[in-house]
């Protein structure tokens, strides 16, 4: 037989379409041709190959070798194409049966002692080549991580002589059990350390509650970092389909999977960061930060210090819970379902407004520092919370304040209600909300009578909605009322926040 074909998969974002590895044999000049829109790391396969094949004792044909890469499309990059490529070669040149590896999928990437090195990206792969119903054989240093995928059949081999033996029947590879994925033991903070501050602890708890973004604004040292810090410790544990999709995005990126498996994200890029780093992107489209804060945290610490172009790549993502990457002849779609929590100074010193230091900042100074951020991304904010310095008498208490295991028991009530309905609160489409709030005829006249006094837009009274239907979540009340929208109209105040009664925004 002079021509065999073996099933592999790309990696393409979280995607894993399938690829086909065609290999013929044929008279000619001894040769390697290589196509199917191969990049470089792919068109150096050949030679990995050759060397490992030569090693591990197989003949390499002294034919003339034509290597088909289908669909001839998609781009291929990366080394996970050798490990079927070589399997290729040793099918159509007659030393393993074509028909042996029918019903399996192949990734891999081969040293030149044939031995099989990790790749990146396994996971999708794997969920892929379970919902095709076929097994999937990759390195052993991705067994476990391929075994996530649960109901899929995986083979781990260490060596290209372990595959050959499996696909011989000399030596079959067990299944790859994972059993239990491994629970992170990473210790989170605890709100037990948080002295005071009882207004941005109810805000912290609130956004827990409904998946709300939250903006803390303060003087330096007042806690705002230690309080973003501590929001995924009181946020609910990730279920298997969501633990399942953060891994994935992991995968894609290189980093490791089992010591944070079942751990919610929790991302803190710097604000020297690019749009790229934050949202995603590249030659070769990569998850950005807040893909890789999926279903966790974003926080993003001195908010008018990032360029603000940076700020404004975030309003979309806010929005549909995923981004869209377009480039000229490819798209890339990654989720990017996070909790903003972003932390600021009033003014550029850090003390307007602060008891304890005067502020030296002039008013375009601060005019100048506060417009680095766009009503467009605030009105996407529904918590702005003040943390004010604290006296030292409430710095020097040893009394420890409520745990985060005891605020957890109340989050978690309060989104059992919220399952019912079908969604969290901050994500309740329009008919949904104004149902689940029933608002009267005169609760609504009031609610729309301090609206327009405020000047909140149309995004911000459905934000006002969401918060006060999530205090009535917390309270266990039968329904909105006036005193649930009094206390989420008070979370939007961020020029009296800011300015300490003389905002210089309008």
């Amino acid at each position: 037989m002079t021509l065999a074909i073996v099933r592999t998969r790309a990696s393409l974002g979280l995607e894993a379409p399938q690829v086909l590895i065609e290999v013929h044999l044929s008279n000619g000049l001894p040769g390697v041709t290589l196509v199917g829109l191969p990049e470089t790391a792919v068109r150096e396969s050949r030679e990995r190959v050759r060397s490992a094949l030569l090693t591990a004792g197989f003949e390499f044909p002294t034919r003339r070798i034509t290597l088909n890469l289908a669909p001839a499309d998609l781009p291929k990059d990366g080394g996970r194409f050798d490990l079927p490529i070589a399997l290729g070669i040793l099918m159509a040149s007659g030393q393993i049966p074509v028909e042996a590896a029918q019903q399996l999928e192949v990734v891999g990437e081969l040293a030149l002692d044939g031995t099989l090195r990790p790749v990146t990206g396994v996971l999708p792969t794997a969920l892929a080549a379970r919902a095709a119903g076929r097994g999937l054989i990759v390195p052993a240093a991705n067994a476990d991580e391929a075994a996530l995928a649960e109901g899929g059949e995986v083979f781990a081999a260490g060596h290209l002589l372990a595959v050959v033996g499996h696909l011989l029947g000399r030596e079959r590879l067990a299944a790859h059990q994972l059993g239990t994925p491994p629970r992170a033991e990473m210790v989170q903070p605890d709100m037990a350390d948080v002295k005071g501050q009882h207004q941005a602890r109810r805000a912290l708890e609130v956004a827990a509650a409904g998946g709300h973004n939250l903006l803390l604004a303060g003087p330096p040292g007042t806690g705002k970092t230690m309080l973003a810090s501590r929001l995924a410790s009181i946020l609910p544990p990730l279920s298997s389909d969501e633990a399942l999709e953060v891994a994935a995005v992991r995968s894609v990126c290189g980093l490791s999977i089992m010591d944070r498996w079942g751990q919610r994200p929790f991302r803190n890029p710097h604000h020297t960061s690019s749009s790229v780093a934050l949202v995603g992107g590249g030659s070769k489209p990569r998850p950005g930060e807040i893909s890789l804060a999926h279903h966790g945290v974003l926080f993003l610490d001195e908010l008018p210090e990032f360029d603000r172009h940076v700020l404004e790549v975030l309003r979309e993502p806010l929005e549909s819970a995923q981004i869209l990457i377009s480039r000229a002849n490819h798209q890339r779609r990654f989720p990017a379902r996070f909790q903003l929590v972003a932390a600021m100074n009033p003014c550029p010193c850090g003390h307007l407004g602060d008891p304890r230091q005067r502020c030296h900042c002039s008013p375009a100074q601060i005019q100048r520092y506060q417009s680095r951020l766009s009503g467009p991304l605030l009105d996407r904010i529904d918590l702005q919370v003040e943390v004010p310095a604290l006296p030292a008498t409430q710095l020097s208490d040893q009394t420890p304040g409520e745990s985060s295991a005891s605020v957890r028991q109340r989050v978690l009530a309060a989104r059992e209600r919220q399952r019912a309905r079908g969604w969290l609160n901050a994500q309740l489409p329009g008919p949904e909300l104004e149902a689940a709030c029933a608002l009267s005829v005169a609760e609504r006249e009031w609610f729309a009578g301090v609206l327009d006094r405020l000047k909140l837009s149309a995004r911000a009274y459905h934000r006002v909605l969401r918060v006060a239907l999530t205090l009535t979540d917390l309270g266990e009340e039968p329904r909105v009322g006036r005193a649930q929208l009094m206390e989420a109209i008070g979370y939007r105040q961020l020029d009296r926040l800011l300015n300490a009664g003389d905002p210089l925004r309008g």
